[in-house]
């Protein structure tokens, strides 16, 4: 029995290779807060001994961790002819304009600028954005933001994928 050549890794052409793919992972200081909330955990059920002390402290460590892995897992991807963000998937065709917004933009596009019928997948700690208009007339929504911490390579691929 010969062994098996391992299969090529997909190319960035392959329709299954996205072409740009984005984590948008909570800071590091909020991994020190969830530490601290473990230790109040602990603190608070100090006075019962020790072995409950340490239940609340795993336990509010574990709850707060949960929190925080949570709220940063959203992914923005550029794969397959769709713009995956969070739980939507919109086809790439059915998006107009695309442009980048640096921190004073974005922050505008966030509070005074925004229209509430955009989508909008949006953390408060990526200071850039990229804004997309959807060009389909027969959705309500007029545009879709992004926070990115590298909105020039989500248009890069927004735009290849049009190609």
């Amino acid at each position: 029995m010969q062994p098996s050549a391992p299969s090529p890794a997909p190319s960035p052409a392959s329709p299954a290779a996205p072409r740009f793919d984005e984590r948008l992972t909570a800071p590091r200081s909020w991994w020190v807060i969830v530490a601290l909330l473990g230790l109040s955990g602990g603190l608070i059920m100090f006075p019962l001994g020790t072995v409950p002390t340490l239940v609340g402290l795993i336990a509010a460590s574990v709850l707060a961790g949960v929190a925080v892995s949570s709220y940063g897992s959203a992914r923005i991807r550029v794969v397959a002819g769709s713009l995956v963000a969070g739980d939507a998937r919109i086809p790439v065709a059915a998006l107009g304009a695309a442009e980048a917004l640096g921190a004073e933009e974005a922050r505008a596009w966030r509070t005074h600028k925004a229209d509430p019928r955009a989508f909008m997948l949006m953390r408060s700690y990526v200071p850039t954005a990229v804004r997309v208009v959807v060009a389909d007339p027969a959705d309500p929504t007029p545009y879709v933001y992004l926070s990115s911490r590298e909105p020039e390579a989500l248009l890069a691929a927004l735009e290849a994928e049009r190609a």
